[in-house]
C-alpha cells in the first residue's frame, strides 16, 4: 500500500498516486490500482465508460475514495447540470471534489458561488481549481473556498518548485497540491527529444519524480490500458529517486524545455 497524504486544508486522506479517467484505463485496472491504494479517482475531463463502472463497482468502498468531478464551464448556470448528471451516471450522492478546471486568472465570483452552493446542498464537499498560471496559485492559496490546487509539474517544468511550493509552504493552512502531466505529454518518453547519451525515462520515471518532491500531495496518471496502469504503480513500488536519478532526470527535462 502506498503512502497516503492529507490533502491540505480539506483533511481528505489520497494516496500519492491519483487515476484520472480521460485515456480509456479499463474498469479492471482502476480496481485493481484502488486496491493498492490508488484512491483520488478523477471522473473529469472525459467521462470514459470503463473508468464510471469502476467507480460504480467501487461503491461499497466509498468511503476509502477520494471522488473528483471536473468541470471547465465559465457559465455558472452549467455547474449543477453537470455535477448532477455525473452523480446520477455514477448512483453516488456526492463528491469529494470539484475541480473547476484550467483557469489561468482566479474564477469568477459566480463560477465560485456556484461552487459553493453545491457544497451547500450536499452534492460537493471542496472545490479545487486547475492552473498553468504559477503566479495564480498565490491567490487560490488565500481563498479559504480553494481546498486544492492542481499543477503542471514534471522535469521538463520545474517552475512550481520557485513559484509553487514555496508559496505553498508559507501558508499556515495551504490547500492541496495535486500535479498534472509528470510525462510532460509523453515528450519525455520520447527517445528522438531526449539527449544523446541519456538513458529514455519510462513513465514511471516520471512519476517517481514528481512523487519525490515532497511539496506533492498526489501524482495523477491518465493510463489508457493495463499495461500502462501497472507502470504507474511501478513508481510505488520503486519508491523516491536518488540524486543521482533526480539528476539525470532534470538534464533531460532541461533539454527538451529549451527545445
Amino acid at each position: 500500500m502506498m503512502e497516503r497524504r492529507v490533502l491540505g486544508r480539506t483533511g481528505l486522506e489520497a494516496g500519492r498516486l491519483g487515476m484520472a479517467a480521460s485515456y480509456g484505463v479499463p474498469a479492471r485496472a482502476v480496481e485493481r490500482a484502488f486496491e493498492r491504494g490508488v484512491n483520488y479517482l478523477y471522473w473529469g475531463s472525459f467521462r470514459k465508460a470503463g473508468f464510471g463502472q469502476a467507480l460504480r463497482n467501487l461503491k461499497p468502498q466509498r468511503d476509502r475514495m477520494v471522488l473528483v468531478l471536473q468541470s471547465y464551464s465559465r457559465v455558472a448556470a452549467l455547474l449543477s447540470p453537470s455535477v448532477e448528471m455525473a452523480l446520477g451516471k455514477l448512483d453516488y450522492d456526492f463528491a469529494d471534489v470539484l475541480l473547476l478546471g484550467l483557469w489561468n486568472h482566479k474564477p469568477a465570483r459566480r463560477i465560485l458561488d456556484a461552487g459553493r452552493a453545491l457544497r451547500q446542498r450536499g452534492l460537493i464537499r471542496h472545490i479545487a481549481v486547475s492552473t498553468h498560471h504559477r503566479p495564480l496559485v498565490e491567490q487560490l492559496a488565500a481563498d479559504p473556498d480553494v481546498g486544492i490546487v492542481h499543477i503542471r509539474y514534471n522535469a521538463a517544468h520545474t517552475g512550481a518548485e520557485c513559484e509553487v511550493f514555496p508559496v505553498l509552504r508559507s501558508q499556515e493552512k495551504p490547500p492541496g497540491t495535486v500535479a498534472f502531466t509528470a510525462t510532460s505529454w509523453r515528450q519525455l518518453l520520447n527517445a528522438r527529444r531526449v539527449p544523446t547519451g541519456e538513458k529514455v525515462p519510462s513513465a514511471a520515471d516520471c512519476y517517481r519524480f514528481v512523487l519525490s518532491n515532497s511539496a506533492v500531495d498526489v501524482c495523477m496518471t491518465g493510463p489508457a490500458n493495463e499495461a500502462q496502469a501497472d507502470e504507474a504503480l511501478r513508481a510505488i513500488e520503486q519508491g523516491p529517486m536518488s540524486e543521482d536519478e533526480l539528476q539525470w532526470m532534470r538534464r533531460v527535462g532541461d533539454h527538451i524545455h529549451k527545445k
